[in-house]
């Protein structure tokens, strides 16, 4: 019996060797103590994940949480990197920079590595799917993955709901006692819509170290709640922290399940050319059942077909003032849709700022619209000083960007003041497009005969009404109208 497990175990180690074309190491820190072992498929599919061991926070289970991942892994063209934390010890910024440097470094490596930069996940066990649920949700759009992937992850830094110890080695004793600092890294609470990417959670029903109710399917619940994509598989026992280990009787089925849901998540090609949709809560999606997927640039990124890469960085209530109730250029959503480095940028914004709480700033509208459009390409900045056309033609710049005027306000819900749109707003809008060289799509005018495609507010697009300004926003970037 012992040769022959001998014999098995020398059989698999044999079948990872083949899959695997190099393995290195990497160190993530001066002194070694923080490293990423590397495991490059010998066929790749462009596709990478970052592992993250459990442990509590305490140590690293980085075997079937870790380096055994890499032959089914690497079997499927995956490139695989587990990254070897350093421990908190209550500072939470240690295992996050780790964890950050390591993704960095293989986007930064991508074109080398065989890997596709726009798809790089991150998979977390227990403690290290609380770790990669925190760089989901906390990291700069630069180093967030682009998706994720959660093995009975611990989600809540409320230790009476929670594993205890996992809390109080990430945030520290004295941070336990910070409700804001246990509401912030509490991951279901920093979710947001359009930006934390894409999750799968697996986990059982009877974990009695990490309770699934109030941690795992929080997570879930706030991703669906949102309307981002997520998944959740709860298999009927297991306990915790199984991992890849064959002894998990659901073993077979968990590694069908993760196949099947990788497999489904084709990424944006290198090449795509990326468009920005920069808005309030028309373009965010209000009132659209799972707005991520079926709002207006959900539908655009159908139209326009896979050579475009489109985001949605919609954030409802926002204004383009920065004196309003709630400024747009404040938001993470801002500066993500500035690190996604757009090839087209989509502005739609202005009907919040006619509202009279935020219209008595109206006299800093075109002053803000230009702040927005000239950090978004600084190259705009001179040609503004600059007169007649060819001068304007003669300055490169990137994006290209369009402004679209707000959707009429066909009802004042909200105190949002259509006069003022079209006597105070607009104009602005066409004044700067004329003067920095940019086209408008006029979506006031082009839907002044359809109240049939609002909502009953009469402020925001139903099913009908997204689906046209998709349509229009196509046709445009298509060249197809104008």
């Amino acid at each position: 019996m012992r040769n022959f497990l001998t014999y098995a175990l020398l059989l698999l180690a044999m079948a990872t060797q083949a899959q695997t074309a190099r393995q290195f190491t990497i160190n993530l820190t001066d002194d070694g103590k923080a490293q990423m072992v590397v495991f490059l498929p010998t066929s790749p599919s462009g596709k990478a994940i970052v592992g993250v061991p459990g442990g509590g926070y305490s140590m690293l289970s980085n075997t079937h949480e870790g380096t055994q991942w890499s032959g089914w892994l690497n079997q499927k063209g995956i490139a695989y990197f587990v990254v070897n934390y350093r421990l908190p010890n209550g500072d939470r910024t240690i295992p996050m920079g780790d964890v950050e440097k390591g993704i960095r470094i293989v986007r930064d490596s991508a074109a080398v590595w065989g890997i596709n930069p726009h798809d790089v996940g991150i998979m977390g066990f227990s403690a290290g799917g609380h770790l990669a649920s925190v760089i989901s949700t906390h990291s700069d759009f630069a180093v967030r993955p682009n998706f994720s992937i959660l093995f009975y992850p611990v989600i809540s830094m409320d230790e009476r709901v929670s594993h205890k110890y996992s809390c109080i080695n990430f945030l520290g004793q004295e941070g336990q006692k910070d409700p804001k600092l246990v509401h912030d890294f509490s991951t279901q609470n920093a979710v947001r819509r359009h930006l934390t990417p894409p999750a799968i959670i697996l986990m059982s029903s009877d974990d009695r170290l990490v309770p699934p109710v109030t941690n795992g399917v929080a997570y879930y619940s706030a991703m669906r709640n949102a309307g981002n994509e997520c998944a959740m598989h709860i298999y009927p026992t297991g306990d915790h922290g199984w991992g890849i280990g064959p002894w998990f009787k659901y073993h077979d089925q968990m590694l069908n399940d993760l196949g099947t849901w990788l497999d489904a998540h084709p990424a944006p090609k290198t090449d795509a050319i990326r468009v920005a949709c920069i808005g309030n809560s028309i373009t965010d999606g209000h009132g659209i059942e799972m707005a991520p997927q079926h709002g207006y640039p959900a539908q655009l990124q159908r139209l326009l077909g896979n050579g475009y890469w489109v985001k949605n960085f919609g954030v409802s209530a926002r204004t383009m003032l920065n004196k309003g109730d709630f400024p747009y250029m404040n938001e993470m959503a801002w500066r993500d849709a500035l690190a996604f480095d757009p090839d087209i940028v989509i502005i739609k914004l202005g009907t919040n700022d006619s509202k009279p709480q935020n219209w008595k700033y109206g006299a800093e509208f075109k002053q803000d619209l230009q702040q927005m459009l000239t950090t978004l390409c600084p190259s705009l900045a001179s040609p503004a000083k600059k007169k007649g056309k060819k001068a304007r033609q003669a300055q490169p710049r990137r994006p290209q960007i369009y402004l679209c005027t707000p959707i009429p306000a066909f009802k004042s819900t909200w105190d949002i003041n259509d006069a003022i749109i079209t006597d105070s707003i607009i104009p602005i809008q066409k004044e700067l497009a004329q003067t920095y060289g940019l086209q408008v799509i006029d979506l006031h005018q082009l839907f002044a005969n359809d109240s049939d495609k609002v909502q009953g507010d009469g402020i925001h697009p139903n099913e009908k009404g997204v689906r046209k300004m998709a349509e229009i926003i196509a046709g445009v970037l298509k060249g197809e109208t104008k």
